[in-house]
């Protein structure tokens, strides 16, 4: 599951970047914007607490 969530969480800031270089329409950036970074907060979110503790 680990290796699942940093794929989500890469590609959630990947989609970020793409939309802050490429995308025009201000309306579509914001909103792949606030997705993308949703979904990298819940990944690093769920990542964290899924942490081994020693």
């Amino acid at each position: 599951m680990k290796p699942l969530l940093w794929f989500v969480m890469i590609a959630a800031l990947a989609a970020n970047i793409y939309a802050s270089a490429s995308v025009d329409d201000s309306a579509t950036q914001i909103w792949v914007n606030v997705t993308s970074g949703v979904v990298f907060l819940a990944s690093a979110t769920t990542l964290f607490t899924l942490r081994r503790r020693t």
